[in-house]
């Protein structure tokens, strides 16, 4: 970690920076304050804005959370961030429809032919605009047309937040080290 974390309970003078910590705390529910949040709160606006924003996107979308998981987990394969990874895996891999085999797709960026004998068309079209949306920015239109023949509009909105939010996610996690999981290889 390149910065200490807060203090776990954080405990400001400042009220309304220690009703952001109950947010926060609200939101994280059993799991308490991870590491993330207590690198987030030396900014309590950050903090605040940021809880709010990723809340949205992990509980009031309409995506399933196997499409959903698949792209935060392909975001954080692709960026190196191990600490995402850790996060998000279980996630997926507690989904009913998820095998082994579509972990594997995710974490180990097999060729699309391999991938697409083993991902559905949803997840492969998941899969191939995370891959553009992470390395290139531009996305080229047969991947996006594919998405959208898989995806309805707010769908794909939808996806390309949850996309370009984890991107935010895995550059935060990595520039700072948060969990000191930058030295692990794909685990």
């Amino acid at each position: 970690m390149r910065l200490p974390y807060v203090p776990n309970p954080p405990s400001f003078d400042n009220e309304a920076d220690q009703a952001i910590v109950e947010r926060v705390k609200q939101r994280r529910g059993d799991a308490g304050l991870l590491e993330l949040d207590r690198t987030l709160l030396h900014a309590p606006a950050v903090a605040d804005g940021w809880n709010s924003y990723l809340g949205a996107i992990r509980t009031q979308t309409t995506l399933s959370t196997s499409v959903r998981e698949t792209a935060i987990c392909r975001v954080a394969i692709l960026n190196k961030a191990w600490y995402e990874w850790e996060h998000h895996v279980p996630l997926l891999r507690a989904c009913a429809d998820i095998t082994e085999e579509h972990i594997d797709a995710v974490r180990y960026s097999l060729p699309r032919k391999i991938s697409e004998s083993v991902l559905d068309g949803q997840h492969s079209a998941v899969m191939a605009y995370s891959d553009a949306m992470t390395l290139d920015v531009t996305v080229p239109d047969t991947v996006f047309k594919d998405l959208k023949r898989n995806f309805s509009d707010k769908e794909v909105v939808e996806i390309t937040a949850t996309i370009a939010a984890y991107n935010c996610v895995s550059r935060f996690l990595v520039a700072l080290d948060v969990g000191e999981r930058n030295g692990v290889k794909n685990p």
